[in-house]
């Protein structure tokens, strides 16, 4: 897409972010996964054309240690719930009062934190998220820990090598990153109840990587489960995406 632009911010703490936009309309704030960044996600597949094309103002942020955004090593730069609180200084940045917000794994997780914080959508989108990869974190957690410290080791067949080969593809910086996992906080029955806006969780027919995205739908006060086919690495490819996303946030 050559519509694409590209800004840059500076977040509270002096670190460098970056944002990525396409369309005119009604904003939708899309974030990406884990060791992902805005242009695979949302960019490659054309899910972000598909909205824009739809009449959305589509704000694709790279989280701090990924893409275009500064990836510092220092480990003061990522306190707990960083990334939450960066995208509701975003939202103030860019000064929207009503818009939609999604996100897709880590990018749900983001989401959580921010409504957690306080921003509050018009409707919410959870993507490539169940409720056991929101309440149970730590287990996510160490399996990542686990693969940062086979990264030059693991072989094909190690439940890691698969992780591993997508941080390589993404030439990964392996401290920012590593430090930002630490940051994650844990989500409670509050932030989940926070959702009163009508969420859609959206996850791949075959992907179980953050456990349950049914039981995510029924725990939350207005949500519904919606299956596209894939797995956690293919489901974003899938056209079905981004056409679930237009469905969802054009619904009268």
């Amino acid at each position: 897409m050559s519509d694409i632009t590209t800004q840059h911010w500076t977040a509270s703490d002096g670190v460098d972010l970056a944002f990525h936009e396409t369309g005119s309309g009604r904003p939708v704030i899309l974030v990406h996964g884990l060791f992902s960044d805005a242009h695979l996600n949302w960019v490659k597949f054309g899910h972000a054309a598909k909205l824009a094309g739809a009449g959305f103002r589509v704000i694709m942020p790279d989280l701090r240690a990924h893409g275009a955004s500064g990836k510092p090593h220092d480990p003061a730069s990522y306190p707990k719930g960083i990334l939450g609180r960066d995208l509701a200084e975003l939202v103030a940045q860019l000064g929207l009062g009503d818009y939609d917000l999604g996100g897709f794994s880590l990018g749900s997780r983001t989401v959580v934190q921010g409504v957690g914080q306080g921003l509050d959508p018009r409707r919410a989108v959870l993507a490539g998220m169940g409720l056991e990869g929101l309440m149970g974190w730590e287990q996510r957690h160490r399996f990542f820990i686990e693969a940062f410290e086979k990264f030059d080791e693991a072989l094909r067949g190690d439940r890691h090598w698969f992780a591993i080969q997508f941080m390589k593809s993404q030439k990964v910086d392996r401290i920012a990153t590593r430090l930002l996992l630490e940051s994650n906080s844990g989500v409670d029955d509050a932030m989940l109840a926070a959702f009163a806006m009508p969420t859609m969780v959206l996850c791949g027919a075959d992907d179980h990587d953050n456990g349950s995205a049914p039981a995510l739908a029924e725990a939350l006060p207005n949500a519904r489960y919606v299956e596209i086919p894939g797995t956690h690495t293919t489901s974003v490819t899938q056209k079905a995406l981004g056409d679930a996303l237009v469905g969802f946030l054009t619904e009268a």
